[in-house]
């Protein structure tokens, strides 16, 4: 196989320790010219959902890459680590959810393994740090093209964990979604796709009585005031002008917000 020569990496380490840096060891011994995009190493810690949405909104706009992703509280039990075959793609990790939305934006699975390949490990595997000793040396091997099949045993696209689907309900008038992420500045961002705005007005209420209004950015409210939006993922949002609309909704992920035409 002609391999990749990029690896997205995706994580919950953190960047004040070394656990990012010793991944990047890990690929520099095996596949020392395949370059490595940092995607994020801030998902909140063992938040899977947060890190299968940032990884699954980033995905499709990276060059053709291995995408190794490693939010993983399972790590050392009996979770099995796969390799995920897109069309545009091969995505490395635990199989706990982590993976399935990027590789649906990728063009959906068309084969998966698992990842129990001795020799494709680096040195003693410790049990808590899959993603030094196991994935990362994986994600190497595959982007210098070796064929995902050499990773393990092929294993039905069916049985891979998957996380539960946010809910979306959309009526006359009205929408009610799951909030799906919430961003560093405090933009709440809902599982409903930005199209389902197209049934409301402009002037809106969230959660029966927060006033609010729809736009296309920012500015199209002052200062202080609630925005309702499709952003670059496509998806319903929610701003606040200069402020943060986290605070002001008082939500977290996995709530539901209710979103009516005024």
């Amino acid at each position: 196989m002609a391999g990749y020569g990029w690896i997205s990496f995706t994580t919950d380490y953190g960047t004040f320790d070394g656990f990012v840096a010793a991944c990047h060891g890990s690929v520099a011994r095996i596949a020392p010219d395949v370059r490595v995009i940092d995607v994020t190493h801030h998902v909140p810690p063992a938040d899977v959902a947060r890190g299968a949405a940032v990884l699954a909104q980033t995905a499709p706009h990276l060059p053709a890459s291995v995408h190794l992703a490693v939010v993983d509280p399972g790590v050392g039990t009996a979770r099995r680590g796969v390799v995920l075959t897109t069309p545009n793609g091969l995505l490395v990790g635990p199989d706990n959810g982590l993976l399935i939305w990027a590789a649906e934006a990728l063009g959906g699975i068309t084969a998966a393994h698992e990842l129990a390949n001795k020799d494709w490990t680096l040195g003693s595997v410790s049990r808590t740090f899959h993603g030094r000793d196991v994935f990362a040396p994986a994600a190497a091997r595959l982007a210098l093209g070796a064929a995902p099949q050499e990773a393990g045993p092929s294993v039905d696209p069916a049985d891979l964990t998957r996380l539960p689907d946010p809910g979306v309900t959309i009526g006359d008038g009205w929408i009610e979604a799951e909030v799906l992420t919430v961003d560093r500045f405090g933009n709440v961002q809902l599982a409903a796709e930005g199209s389902a705005l197209s049934g409301l007005g402009s002037e809106l209420l969230i959660n029966g009585g927060v006033r609010a209004r729809r736009g296309t950015t920012f500015a199209d409210v002052n200062v202080g005031e609630l925005l309702v939006f499709a952003d670059s993922a496509d998806r319903v949002a929610i701003a606040v002008n200069n402020g943060r609309a986290v605070v002001l909704l008082s939500v977290v992920p996995g709530d539901t917000v209710r979103i009516t035409a005024r």
